[in-house]
C-alpha cells in the first residue's frame, strides 16, 4: 500500500482513536485477553489529550486520505516513552508499523534523548520481533494485575495526598532508583490529585503518580510499594503493572486476591539503568 506520515492533529482524534480501539482489540481477542481501552470512546478521548499535549510528539499515517495508523512519543522526561503505536487490522502485517516506529526513533536522535523505552505486549509475537530488530532490548518480564482495592495499611508506613512541596524529594528518589527522574509526569499528577507518597521515620520513602496503566511509582523498597498499592481506592484501566521477577511483591499481590490479566515486557533503546530499588513502570515506561 501507499502512504505518507504527517504530524498529528487534534481533529485526528476521533478516527485515530477508533484504529488504536480497534487494533489492540483484535490482537487482544486473537489470544483470548480483555482490551487495553474498554470502549471506542475511552481511546477517542485519550487520543484526544494526546494530541493536544505539547510535550507528545505525533506521527500518523495517511493511505488515500484516510488515517490507517499513528505512533507517538512522549518527551517529558530525560528517557522518553512510545506509544501507543496502532496500525488498522485491515493494512497490519506491512511495513507501517515498521515505519511508524522508525519515524518515531529519528525523532529521539533529533532531540538526542539519552534513551527511549516501550512496554508491548508479551503475546504479541509480530511487535517483539519488530522492536527487537530496531534495536530494543528487553529489560522486565512484566505482570498487569487488577482485583479489588485491598485496603490494607503497611505497618511503620504512612500514605498520604502528594503535594507540590514533595516535588523535590519524588524527584531525587526517582533518581536514585532509576538514575533520572520523571518530574513533569509528577507534576501533572499531583495537580490531577492521583499522586500519592508514602513516608516512613518522618521522611517519603516512595511515591506514585497513580497505581494504574498509566502511572508509576517508586520506592526504597518493597514495604513502600506494598503500602501504596494497598492504599488505593481502585487500579486505573486494565490494571497495573509489576516486574514479575520481583517475587516478594508478586507473591504479595496475589496472596491478597489480585490476579494477573495479562503479560508485558518493558524494552529499552539506549541508556537503561539496571533500577536499584523497587518499582511499577507505567504502559509508556
Amino acid at each position: 500500500m501507499h502512504f505518507n506520515l504527517r504530524a498529528g492533529r487534534l481533529a485526528d482524534a476521533e478516527v485515530a482513536g477508533t484504529i488504536c480501539y480497534e487494533a489492540f482489540k483484535t490482537i487482544s481477542e486473537q489470544h483470548n485477553f480483555p482490551p487495553d481501552f474498554p470502549s471506542p470512546e475511552v481511546a477517542r478521548g485519550f487520543f484526544s489529550l494526546l494530541l493536544s499535549r505539547p510535550d507528545v510528539y505525533s506521527v500518523v499515517a495517511e493511505s488515500e486520505g484516510r488515517v490507517v495508523g499513528s505512533n507517538f512519543l512522549w518527551e517529558d522526561a530525560t528517557i522518553a516513552g512510545i506509544g501507543p503505536l496502532a496500525v488498522a487490522p485491515a493494512v497490519q502485517n506491512g511495513t507501517l508499523g515498521r515505519r511508524l516506529m522508525e519515524n518515531v526513533l529519528e525523532r529521539v536522535r533529533q532531540k538526542r534523548f539519552a534513551g527511549v523505552r516501550l512496554v508491548q505486549a508479551a503475546f504479541h509475537n509480530r511487535s517483539l520481533a519488530l522492536y527487537t530488530k530496531l534495536g530494543f532490548d528487553v529489560r522486565e518480564p512484566l505482570a498487569t494485575l487488577q482485583g479489588p482495592a485491598l485496603r490494607l495499611d503497611i505497618p511503620g508506613c504512612t500514605v498520604r495526598p502528594a503535594h507540590d512541596e514533595d516535588t523535590d524529594a519524588c524527584n531525587t528518589l526517582c533518581r536514585n532508583v532509576h538514575g533520572h527522574d520523571r518530574g513533569q509526569e509528577l507534576r501533572h499528577a499531583i495537580q490531577q490529585g492521583t499522586a500519592t507518597v508514602v513516608e516512613r521515620a518522618g521522611r517519603i520513602s516512595g511515591y506514585a503518580t497513580l497505581i494504574g496503566f498509566f502511572g508509576h511509582a517508586v520506592g526504597e523498597g518493597n514495604a513502600d510499594l506494598k503500602a501504596l498499592i494497598g492504599s488505593a481506592d481502585t487500579f486505573a484501566g486494565p490494571g497495573f503493572l509489576l516486574p514479575a521477577r520481583n517475587g516478594e511483591l508478586f507473591r504479595w499481590c496475589l496472596q491478597h486476591g489480585l490476579r494477573v490479566v495479562e503479560p508485558m515486557t518493558l524494552m529499552s533503546l539506549g541508556l537503561y539503568n539496571r533500577p536499584a530499588g523497587a518499582f511499577l513502570p507505567s504502559i509508556l515506561f
